[in-house]
């Protein structure tokens, strides 16, 4: 039994600090280009069309629903992503980097 309190004792105090040696630069101010850039996967093909129809205002892309990327003429799988990294981005799960994910 005191092993097991020692243990999670242990867990408790490790939890709080860094476990990344790498720290990733994050940017400061994020747009929707800069978003969508960050979501990659292609998604960056359609930042034109999605600025013009949010207005270039990040808030009213996290606020847009799947009809209005509909409408825009984003394909599924773009949109799917869109509205997934919205919600994290929301929920301060995710951030864009600086510099994209390379895919290999």
């Amino acid at each position: 039994m005191a092993l097991a309190c020692a243990t999670h004792a242990r867990r408790l105090l490790l939890a709080g600090t860094a476990r990344s040696f790498h720290v990733q630069p994050y940017q400061a101010k994020v747009g929707v280009v800069e978003f969508l850039n960050g979501v990659g996967k292609g998604v960056e093909a359609h930042a034109a069309k999605v600025e013009e129809a949010v207005g270039g205002d990040l808030q009213k892309l996290l606020e847009a629903r799947t009809l209005r990327l509909k409408k825009l003429g984003i394909p599924c799988k773009h949109r799917k992503l869109i509205l997934s990294f919205a919600h994290k981005y929301r929920l301060g799960l995710w951030k864009p980097r600086v510099e994209p994910r390379k895919v290999e």
